[in-house]
């Protein structure tokens, strides 16, 4: 091999060096590096019912919504997530919790009346909204956010059927876009804390 030629594979073997150096240093789902990504595609503006009439997302510009999918006859995690929910609100100061608006949408139209999801709704909290619509509706929300929901049969049931569906809190910010989704299962003080860095 020329001389040349061995100055050009040693050269050549330092640039492969450091471009693996400035690869390994490279991470793609940092946060800094999603700083514009995250939940830019997910979410957007809704119009669902509510026992008084329409809901949109629109009407709580300027504050910030917690907002849940469930069903009334869900036996645990929709009682826990909303409870949850309900406590973070009461960890923060009353004007904090007064820029905060939950929701509880329901994916079980059949069986939750309006009148039965407004009063579901405020035994957790005296202003979450309890809101439905119909199922191309729903589906088309679940779908913006990311979420799911399916339709169980139950033999020998006298409710004859269950929904498995997402369970996490969707975070909205102020001008309606996704801020975080939570885990049901996030602990009070942790919802509170992640509020909180919003004000």
């Amino acid at each position: 091999m020329s001389q040349s030629m061995k100055v050009l594979y040693a050269l050549g073997l330092i640039l492969l060096f450091v471009a693996g150096l400035m690869l390994a240093k490279y991470n793609p789902w940092t946060e800094q590096n999603n700083a514009n990504l995250g939940y830019a595609n997910l979410g957007g503006d809704f119009v669902l019912e509510s026992n008084t009439g329409p809901v949109k997302l629109q009407d709580f510009r300027g504050q910030m919504v917690l907002m849940y999918f469930g069903f009334t006859s869900c036996p645990e995690v929709c009682p826990t997530a909303l409870s949850s929910m309900a406590a973070s609100m009461r960890q923060l100061t009353p004007s904090q919790e007064a820029q905060i608006q939950p929701l509880f949408v329901s994916v079980d139209p059949e069986r939750d009346s309006l009148d039965n999801l407004a009063k579901y709704s405020r035994y957790f909290h005296p202003r979450m909204l309890g809101l439905t619509g119909d199922i191309k509706t729903l589906d088309q929300l679940v779908k913006n956010y990311a979420a799911y929901y399916s339709y169980i049969p139950l033999e020998n049931s006298a409710l004859t059927y269950t929904v498995d569906h997402t369970s996490r809190i969707y975070f909205i910010g102020r001008e309606g876009e996704l801020i975080s989704t939570i885990a049901h299962n996030t602990s009070v003080d942790d919802i509170a804390a992640l509020v909180k860095q919003h004000f």
